[in-house]
C-alpha cells in the first residue's frame, strides 16, 4: 500500500527521527538551547537600550543613565559571548555524537544486509550514503539547528519588543508575513527535490570513480580512458547542473524575502512620519523600533539560507533511514549448533536470483556423508556456485530444504551455522592488514602466533611468509595487492586451516593459478580436505578425480553423478567435459 504521507509531513517525520537521536544527550542539548536563548535575547536587549539612549536621559547627561548604560552594554556583549560559546560547543558535541551513532548503525546494517541487496546496489552508492549523506545530516543536526533555534528566538524576541513599542507599526510589518510563508514553502519543496537529485548523482559519481580505480588495468589496456572520461564528464556535469539549480534558488529567494521586508520597512517609515503618528512616537521609541526591525533582516536571511541546508539534511536523512530500515539477513533459527559430524543433504532445492530470469537451481537433491568429498562440475552458469551460496545461507532457497546433521539449516542461527563452515574461493578477500591478522580473521583473532604459523605451514604458505622482511607482520596492501595470486590463495587456505571447521567449501580455488602456484595450493588443499566434509566446485577436472562423488550440472539440474571412473565409463556428459578439457590442455 502506498504511503499517504505528503512530502512536507515525510520531511517533518524524518527530522523528528533525526532529533530522536538527541534523547540520550538531552542535558547537553538543553545547555546549548539555553545558550542560544540567551544569545538571542542579547539582540533584543541591544535594541531596547536604544530607547533610553535617545529619549533624553543620556542626551541630557543624566548621571545615573551615564553610569549604568555602558555597564549594561558591556554586560549584554559578555553574556552574548559566553552564551555563544556554550551554544556552539554543546550543539556540536551533540551533533557529532549523532553522526557517530548514525555511521555506526549504517555500517552495521551494511555488513548484515542480505547478499541480494549488494547484487542490486553499487558499492559507490552505499559508500556515498555513509560519507556524503551523513555529512549533510551533520550540517542539519548542528549548524542548521543552531541557526534555526537562535534566529527563531531572536525574531520572536525582537517582534515582542516591537509589539511593546508600537502594536500598529508591528502589525503593518507583519502584513508581509503570509507572502514570506508562501515563498518559504515553495522554496522548501524545491530545495528538497534538488537535494534528492544531488545525492543520487553523487552516488553515481562515486560509483564510476570506484569502478575506474578498481578496473584501472582493464581501462588502460583496452583503451577505455576516453570512454571513462566521457562517462564521468556526463555525471559530473549533471551534478554541477543540480548544484547550480540549488544556488539559483537560493540566490532568488534571499533578495526576494529581503525586498518584502524592505517594503514593510519603507511603509512603516512613511506611516511613522505622518502627523497623526508623530506626536505618539518618541525619537527613542521610533529608533528602537527601527533598529529592532533592521536587526530582523540578518536572522531572516540566515533562516532563508539555512532552509536549504535543512532540506539537504532531511533528504539525506530520508536516504539514510531507507538503508537503516531495510531488513537484515533473515535469522529466525533458534538452535545453536555445537560441533557437527558434517552430514549435508539438499532436498528438492530450487532457487532463482530474480523470478523473471528463471530458476538457477531446479529441485536439486543429494547427500554428503560426514567426511566425504563431493565435487560439482559443469559449464559456467549451470548453478554450481549457487550451491555454495545456499549452503552458507548468503541466499535462501525458494523451495526445498538444506539439512546439516539431519536438521534444516533455517532452524539454526546464522552465527552457529557459519561456525561450522570454512570457505576458500577463487577470488580471495584479504584486508589491508598484516599476514597474521588476515589468517586469524574475525572470530579467529585471539589465535596464538604458534597456531597461525602451524596453519600457514599446513597450507604451504610458511615458506614465502618466512622470506618476507617482516614475516607474519608484513602488510599485504588493499585486497592483498602486494602478494601474488598463489600466495593470496595459500593465505585463504591457512585461514580455513586455522578455523578447523567440519565442513569445507572450495569454489574453484585453483582455476586462476599457474601450474607452479597450483602445485603449492593443491598440496595445501589436499591436507585441508582430510577428515572434513567437502563441497568442491571445480573447473579443472584433474583436481577432483579422487572425490568420493562427482555431480555434473547442466542448466540448474544434476544430470550425472558417480565416481570419476564410473562417469568416464558411462561416456556421458562428464566424459565429454573430460575429453574436451584434456584435448584443450594438450593443445589439440
Amino acid at each position: 500500500m502506498a504511503s499517504s504521507e505528503t512530502a512536507p509531513s515525510q520531511g517533518l517525520n524524518t527530522y523528528r527521527r533525526l532529533l530522536s537521536y538527541v534523547a540520550g544527550r538531552w542535558r547537553y542539548f538543553g545547555i546549548s538551547v539555553l545558550g542560544l536563548a540567551v544569545y538571542a535575547a542579547t539582540d533584543t536587549a541591544f535594541a531596547a537600550l536604544m530607547k533610553p539612549l535617545l529619549d533624553g536621559s543620556f542626551v541630557e547627561r543624566d548621571p545615573e543613565v551615564i553610569f549604568w548604560l555602558p555597564l549594561a552594554l558591556m554586560g549584554v556583549f559578555v553574556a552574548r559571548g559566553v552564551a555563544g560559546f556554550f551554544a556552539t560547543y554543546f550543539m556540536a558535541y551533540v551533533g557529532w555524537h549523532i553522526i557517530k551513532q548514525l555511521r555506526q548503525q549504517m555500517f552495521h546494517k551494511l555488513i548484515t544486509l542480505p547478499t541480494a541487496i549488494y547484487d542490486r546496489s553499487s558499492a559507490g552508492e552505499m559508500i556515498s550514503k555513509l560519507t556524503f549523506n551523513v555529512e549533510r545530516v551533520s550540517s542539519a543536526a548542528t549548524n542548521s539547528l543552531t541557526i534555526l533555534i537562535r534566529d527563531s528566538l531572536t525574531i520572536l524576541g525582537l517582534l515582542g519588543w516591537m509589539f511593546y513599542l508600537n502594536t500598529y507599526m508591528t502589525l503593518g510589518f507583519l502584513l508581509v508575513g503570509p507572502f514570506m510563508a508562501w515563498i518559504f514553502g515553495t522554496i522548501t519543496g524545491r530545495f528538497r527535490r534538488i537535494s534528492h537529485r544531488i545525492q543520487g548523482s553523487m552516488g553515481q559519481v562515486t560509483h564510476v570513480v570506484e569502478e575506474a580505480i578498481e578496473g584501472h588495468r582493464v581501462v588502460k589496456i583496452f583503451g577505455g580512458t576516453e570512454y571513462e572520461n566521457e562517462r564521468f564528464e556526463k555525471l559530473n556535469e549533471e551534478n554541477r547542473a543540480q548544484q547550480m539549480k540549488m544556488i539559483k534558488t537560493r540566490a532568488i529567494s534571499v533578495p526576494l524575502i529581503q525586498s518584502l521586508a524592505a517594503l514593510a520597512l519603507a511603509a512603516i517609515i512613511f506611516a511613522a512620519t505622518r502627523e497623526s503618528m508623530i506626536d505618539e512616537v518618541t525619537v527613542g521609541t521610533f529608533m528602537s523600533f527601527m533598529i529592532a526591525m533592521m536587526m530582523l533582516f540578518a536572522p531572516l536571511k540566515r533562516l532563508t539560507m539555512v532552509n536549504e541546508e535543512l532540506q539537504k539534511g532531511i533528504a539525506a536523512g530520508q536516504s539514510i533511514f531507507e538503508l537503516l530500515d531495510q531488513e537484515s539477513e533473515p535469522d529466525q533459527g533458534q538452535t545453536a549448533l555445537q560441533k557437527v559430524t558434517g552430514k549435508v543433504a539438499f532436498r528438492d532445492v530450487s532457487f532463482a536470483y530474480q523470478a523473471d530470469k528463471g530458476e538457477v537451481l531446479k529441485q536439486i537433491s543429494f547427500e554428503m556423508q560426514a567426511g566425504q568429498t563431493v565435487a560439482f562440475v559443469g559449464r559456467s552458469g549451470s548453478g554450481k556456485s549457487t550451491l555454495a551460496n545456499l549452503m552458507t545461507r548468503l541466499y535462501e532457497p525458494q523451495a526445498g530444504d538444506i539439512l546439516l546433521d539431519d536438521q534444516p539449516i533455517t532452524e539454526v542461527s546464522l552465527a552457529s551455522l557459519r561456525d561450522q563452515l570454512a570457505y576458500v574461493g577463487q577470488d580471495v578477500t584479504l584486508f589491508n592488514d598484516t599476514i597474521a591478522n588476515n589468517i586469524a580473521y574475525g572470530k579467529l583473532a585471539e589465535s596464538s602466533l604458534e597456531a597461525i604459523q602451524q596453519a600457514a605451514k599446513a597450507a604451504h604458505a610458511d615458506e614465502f611468509i618466512a622470506a618476507l622482511p617482516q614475516g607474519y607482520q608484513t602488510q599485504v596492501g588493499e585486497n592483498g595487492v602486494l602478494l601474488s595470486g598463489g600466495q593470496r590463495q595459500r593465505l585463504a587456505i591457512a585461514r580455513a586451516f586455522l578455523k578447523n571447521a567440519p565442513i569445507l567449501i572450495l569454489d574453484e580455488a585453483t582455476s586462476a593459478l599457474d601450474t607452479h602456484s597450483e602445485r603449492h595450493v593443491q598440496a595445501g588443499l589436499e591436507a585441508l580436505l582430510h577428515n572434513r566434509t567437502t563441497l568442491v566446485i571445480a573447473h579443472r577436472l584433474s583436481t577432483i578425480e579422487h572425490a568420493d562423488q562427482i555431480m555434473v550440472m547442466e542448466a540448474g539440474e544434476i544430470v550425472e553423478r558417480g565416481s570419476h571412473h564410473d562417469l568416464l565409463t558411462k561416456q556421458g556428459a562428464y566424459a565429454a567435459l573430460h575429453q574436451l578439457q584434456f584435448a584443450t590442455e594438450k593443445g589439440v
